[in-house]
């Protein structure tokens, strides 16, 4: 049995998302988009930096845009623990998300819990959002936003790595000093 997942931040970026502490199984299948929310980096990370969310949102037009995923039912578990269930990210399942298909379906997703409006995201952290969107050619205007989000220099050379790594094995193996500027 299979279920579908809506990734809107950096498990965007296949290659981050089938790492083997997330799902490795997991493959993508459309663009999609959820209205009636706003991408922010407001969720509290452990590391000090703000990871991506959704937020809902009154605002005419609010939408937004990620991949939709299926991942076999097994795989809940594991990317319940990868994305902190319990530990400033909680689940939703079935939210509806428009496919660029046009078709409409049910996913599950997760939100943070815990908010902070004053944090941003590690410059490496936001270079692997970048590189999904990228991979994935989500609308150029959506990745124009991504790239003008404020961020943080992470000095830390273990968590640099690890995203340099993912990056460089999704094929942008440069992505990260370019978008520094």
């Amino acid at each position: 049995m299979m279920f579908k997942y809506f990734a809107y931040g950096s498990n965007m970026l296949t290659e981050r998302l089938r790492a083997a502490d997330r799902c490795p199984g997991a493959v993508p299948i459309d663009i999609g988009s959820v209205r009636g929310y706003t991408l922010q980096f407001w969720k509290a990370s452990k590391d000090g930096s703000g990871k991506a969310t959704i937020v809902r949102s009154e605002k005419a037009g609010a939408r937004v845009i990620g991949v939709v995923f299926e991942i076999d039912e097994r795989g809940k578990r594991q990317l319940d623990k990868a994305e902190g269930v319990g530990m400033g990210y909680v689940v939703l399942n079935d939210i509806a998300v428009r496919l660029e298909s046009g078709e409409q379906v049910l996913a599950r997703t997760y939100v943070g819990s815990e908010l902070n409006r004053d944090l941003r995201p590690y410059d490496w952290y936001r270079a692997l959002v970048i590189a999904g969107a990228i991979q994935h050619r989500l609308p150029s205007s959506w990745i124009a936003t991504l790239e003008a989000t404020d961020f943080i220099r992470d000095l830390d050379p273990r968590r640099r790595q690890s995203a340099l790594d993912a990056l460089t094995k999704a094929g942008y193996p440069k992505l990260l000093e370019a978008l520094l500027v």
